[in-house]
């Protein structure tokens, strides 16, 4: 890769083959390149819609008492090597730890996304910061709200 940055440096790294993921889904978003993505997504943006596989669905049971859910997901298009970035939007170079880009080793996202309703397999929510067709590793209910906002009837 070679679409560094001045002052960033990169590792060379080797295909990682100790954590093996079920992608439980995929995440549809209007986002098509990374520049399009907004920095961390916003409860007013625009509406996106999370799509969970079999067999995952059932354990949609009950979501929709929450307001909002913790979306992770996997940042499949972004570089794993750069230990020091230098972001777009700044003059000053940081460690990737110190910071929320995608770049990372194990670029893993997660955003408190909005839940605007559930149809079958579909959430669909708002505050979502990452390109269509990214792949979906879990949901959390939001984890400032350790019970759901009425008594789930099942």
């Amino acid at each position: 890769m070679s679409d560094i940055r001045p002052h960033e440096i990169s590792v060379p790294i080797t295909e990682p083959d100790d954590a093996r993921l079920f992608f439980i889904g995929r995440i549809h978003t209007p986002f098509k390149e990374r520049k399009d993505c907004p920095r961390q997504g916003s409860v007013d943006g625009p509406e996106c819609r999370i799509q969970i596989f079999d067999p995952w669905v059932p354990a949609l049971q009950g979501i929709e008492a929450y307001d909002s859910v913790e979306v992770l997901y996997w940042l499949d298009k972004a570089r794993r090597d750069l230990v020091v970035q230098n972001p777009a939007h700044s003059e000053n170079i940081f460690g990737t730890f110190a910071l929320r880009s995608p770049v990372r080793p194990n670029p893993i996202g997660t955003v408190l996304a909005k839940l605007v309703s559930v149809d079958g397999p579909n959430l669909i929510v708002r505050g979502l910061d990452c390109l269509d067709g990214t792949p979906l590793i879990d949901l959390k209910p939001d984890r400032c709200a350790f019970t759901p906002k009425a008594p789930h009837k099942g």
